[in-house]
């Protein structure tokens, strides 16, 4: 049997010396990962193991506190900021775990974005194309999950940021409800809307790490069937504007579920999207709340940011104290009425994002383009973290370029979902396969 320690030493070799080392990681951990892996080797040797996640090599995003460090979150702003003084908890759980964490992964400035550029690191492209776009924000992450240099990456989601790199990477996302995962010693871009979640191969793989990063005991996933599990589609806004490569790919994938037992219906939730349009028009939330995070860069260091990023977060800064008050009660409101409105089902199925991965090369000079692709991106997968849903993107299967396939469950129904998903898992699996 192959040594957990010689297989990191190819890793590392395959990291350093392939389009990883350039743009997928930010820093290896050489010494600490051969010392986990080490342990690791000494433990399964004896018989003794701490968990599913002991030995597993695990990716962070690059906005996590690591003891002894600076936490740049993707941007050169934050270069000589003081080192975080400890590890954050979910880093903490994880090496308490057995994890090997062998690395930082590269992001996109300060979380803000869902294409996966980032002028001062480097753009890391899709693990199945390089020439198209990763997915943001935890693009390093899933690209190195994609490309098999971690089994599993830790990232955050405030708008789609776990699910949306999934769906571009063709791995599994997984974004729990908002207060699971502590978000301590995570560098914010939304107090409200911020989450933590894990990227993997395998929904069990982001199910083990999501118990972990929560303080729970890991749970087997098997044995759900899918009979008889209500699946609402909310077709209407959600489905405008959708390739015709992910459409048929979610039909697909929709009619193996049907054939397997699943109930498909119609669940129309427009009008409750409708409100939450009205509700964001002044500005986007995760704006509002950037604003505040970055106010004193953006008066003196604004040249430093990456453009894009800048612009954003700029357009919130004149945002009135009343309008966020107002938004923040109507969307407590709101996700109140979209609990209700769920109970029907247990879960809402949609593809993760309307288009594959675009093409990385136009976007680096039309802004136009860039801004019009990014709210495409995001339009799905926003609606969970606004609403304070449960989400994971699966890959559907039979697609040329990546496609994911995207549940959605209540706040708090995380086991749930997971157990659903992990079925939709099976019943994908038993078959076609992505080409690329």
């Amino acid at each position: 049997m192959t040594s957990l320690r010689d297989r990191l030493e190819a890793t590392l070799d395959r990291i350093e010396g392939g389009r990883s080392g350039k743009h997928v990681f930010l820093k290896l951990y050489h010494e600490a990962a051969r010392a986990a892996a080490d342990a690791a080797d000494a433990r399964r040797n004896a018989g003794v193991s701490l968990g599913p996640l002991d030995g597993a090599f695990v990716s962070i995003k690059d906005l996590f506190d690591v003891a002894g460090e600076t936490t740049t979150a993707g941007s050169t702003i934050l270069r000589d900021a003081p080192a975080a003084k400890a590890d954050a908890p979910v880093i903490a759980r994880l090496r308490r775990a057995g994890a090997v964490i062998i690395g930082k992964t590269n992001m996109v400035e300060f979380a803000f974005g869902a294409i996966g550029l980032n002028p001062h690191y480097g753009t890391p492209g899709s693990a199945a194309d390089p020439s198209r776009a990763s997915g943001g924000s935890t693009s390093g992450g899933a690209v190195s999950v994609g490309e098999g240099t971690s089994e599993i990456t830790i990232g955050s989601d405030t708008a789609g940021s776990v699910r949306i790199p999934a769906a571009f990477n063709g791995i599994v996302g997984f974004k729990p409800t908002q207060n699971r995962v502590p978000l301590d010693g995570a560098f914010p871009l939304s107090y409200s809307l911020d989450s933590i979640g894990p990227l993997a191969r395998t929904v069990q793989d982001c199910a083990d790490a999501d118990a972990i990063m929560a303080g729970e005991e890991p749970r087997s996933l098997a044995g759900r069937p899918l009979a008889g599990v209500r699946v609402g589609l909310p077709r209407g806004r959600l489905f405008a504007e959708t390739e015709e490569a992910v459409a048929d790919a979610f039909e697909t994938t929709l009619s193996r579920l049907s054939a397997a037992g699943a109930r498909i219906v119609d669940h129309d939730i427009d009008d409750l999207l409708a409100e939450f349009a009205e509700v964001t028009a002044p500005a986007w939330l995760a704006g509002i709340e950037a604003a505040e995070v970055h106010s004193g860069w953006l008066a003196t260091r604004a040249a430093e940011f990456d453009p894009r990023v800048q612009a954003r977060i700029a357009k919130a800064v004149a945002t009135p104290a009343h309008t966020y008050i107002r938004m923040l009660r109507r969307r407590a409101d709101l996700v109140r009425r979209m609990d209700a409105r769920l109970a029907p089902v247990d879960v809402l199925a949609l593809p993760t994002v309307a288009i594959v991965p675009p093409p990385i090369a136009p976007m680096l000079t039309d802004d136009e383009l860039y801004f019009r692709t990014n709210l495409l991106v995001l339009r799905n997968t926003m609606i969970g973290n606004f609403f304070d849903l449960t989400g994971i993107s699966l890959p559907a299967p039979g697609a040329a370029l990546p496609v994911g396939f995207m549940m959605l469950a209540r706040n708090g129904r995380d086991h749930d979902l997971l157990a659903i998903a992990a079925a939709v898992e099976k019943e994908l699996g038993s078959g076609s396969s992505n080409s690329f």
